[in-house]
């Protein structure tokens, strides 16, 4: 079975940058939907972007302008550059991919966002 991995989380002042990372382990991308969710302490988790297998984007309005998803088949992995962080950004990100034919869907196990001063 195909998996998905997520680095690239941390700590963070306000108004910083992070990048998180992806990573499939099989040269599969280029069949998934593929998108970024976060789940915040005692919330619901959320979706933040996706980005289909044409480039095309959508994005959570609380995150529009600050944040761009983008992916690499060739490197079999999608991104989340996150500028402009906020506290409430803080959470676990989830990388979530849904397979093309059969919507079969997959999770990473999450990294973990905090910004704070």
């Amino acid at each position: 079975q195909v998996q998905f991995v997520e680095s690239g989380g941390g700590l963070v002042q306000p108004g910083g940058s992070l990048r998180l990372s992806c990573a499939a382990s099989e040269s599969v991308l280029w069949m998934y939907t593929m998108g970024w969710y976060r789940q915040a302490p005692g919330k619901e988790r959320e979706l933040v972007a996706t980005i289909t297998t044409g480039q095309s984007t959508d994005y959570a309005d609380s995150v529009k302008g600050r944040f761009t998803i983008s992916r690499d088949n060739a490197k079999n992995t999608v991104s989340l550059q996150m500028n402009s962080l906020k506290p409430e950004d803080t959470a676990v990100y989830y990388c979530r991919a849904v397979h093309i034919t059969t919507q079969t869907v997959n999770w990473g196990q999450g990294t973990q966002v905090t910004v704070s001063s």
